[in-house]
């Protein structure tokens, strides 16, 4: 069995090696060729980082690094295949660890444990949950009247002040923030409203509300796929559902998460003028109490999926998860 890296004409197998492997797990959705092709022609496509295990002239398994984002996904392998996981794995750890990556994250349905159990026992522990809430918008709730402090456009001076609130829940380091809000291709700059101190007009919390039409629909997507929102804090930088009606906020200070999240959430909406939201999405992280607090008071709970980690800069370590 060879480990090579991508090359043309792998995606119809690679879809075969999911499908077939895949299928039995709670939620399966079949993998299309198209929707492979869609992202090895993307620009910016690594072929470099996504690994195929080749036995008797045919691919029996595939495993995908991210290296943009540090993700890395479960070895999929044909039944009677499962040797290659290992080695399968093993390479694109190595490529993560060649290309100065110090750490990796898998995400999953929650439901499928045998794909939770394999990273778990590859040095991987669960960092937090991705927890997903919807609102209709009949439901908003009456204590969101308008605001106490002024709220205004986010300015570029504004982002070092983001970039604290954001501390352990953004994703994106400092100086990826400029051209997160202001060139991202999704959505407007203006989606991002910021509320001030009247004292000084610096910023207290900042909120992001989305409104487009081609978007999903919070109420007829798969509530419990690993998918995260874009938009939402704590998803920059990464593969992301396009959902419409997204609000998401952060706040200086967590003991005011409330008002101040009912003045931006009334903020957002008043924002979105075409009629086409019928209900709110929002998603957080677990591990900030004061946001899914928030959340679970004013939305509904649809789903979550856990988010597991893996240190990459503990060398006996790393040496230990190439080595299982």
């Amino acid at each position: 069995m060879d480990i090579r890296t991508f090359q043309p004409g792998d995606e119809t197998a690679q879809v075969t090696v999911y499908n077939g492997a895949a299928c039995l797990f709670p939620g399966f959705k079949p993998s299309k060729v198209e929707d492979v092709q869609r992202r090895t022609r993307a620009r910016g496509f690594d072929p470099t980082a996504r690994f195929y295990a080749v036995g008797k002239g045919e691919v029996v398994g595939y495993c995908v690094l991210e290296p943009g984002q540090g993700r890395v996904s479960f070895p999929w392998c044909r039944r009677g295949h499962g040797a290659a996981a290992g080695p399968l794995f093993e390479a694109a750890v190595r490529s993560a660890r060649d290309r100065g990556l110090d750490k990796l994250f898998a995400a999953y349905r929650a439901d499928w444990q045998a794909v939770h159990a394999f990273f778990e026992g590859n040095g991987f522990a669960q960092a937090r949950e991705m927890v997903n809430y919807h609102l209709d918008v009949t439901d908003l709730p009456t204590a969101a009247t308008r605001p106490s402090l002024p709220i205004s456009p986010l300015e570029r001076a504004d982002l070092p002040a983001v970039a604290d609130m954001g501390r352990g829940v953004v994703r994106l380091p400092d100086d990826k923030l400029e051209a997160y809000f202001f060139d991202n291709p999704y959505f407007p700059a203006e989606a991002v409203s910021v509320m001030r101190s009247k004292a000084d007009g610096s910023p207290v919390a900042v909120g992001l509300g989305l409104e487009r039409p081609t978007y999903a629909d919070v109420r007829q997507i798969d509530v419990k796929a690993p998918c995260f929102r874009l938009g939402a804090f704590g998803t920059e930088g990464l593969h992301v559902k396009r959902v419409n009606g997204l609000f998401s906020f952060l706040v200086r200070s967590p003991e005011v998460a409330t008002p101040n999240g009912l003045s931006l959430l009334t903020e957002a909406c008043e924002g979105m003028t075409d009629g086409s939201v019928h209900a709110l999405a929002a998603q957080a992280p677990s591990d900030a109490p004061h946001l899914v607090a928030f959340y679970a008071r004013f939305f509904r709970e649809q789903g979550r999926f856990p988010v597991f980690e893996r240190s990459l800069t503990d060398t006996a370590a790393v040496a230990e998860l190439l080595s299982a």
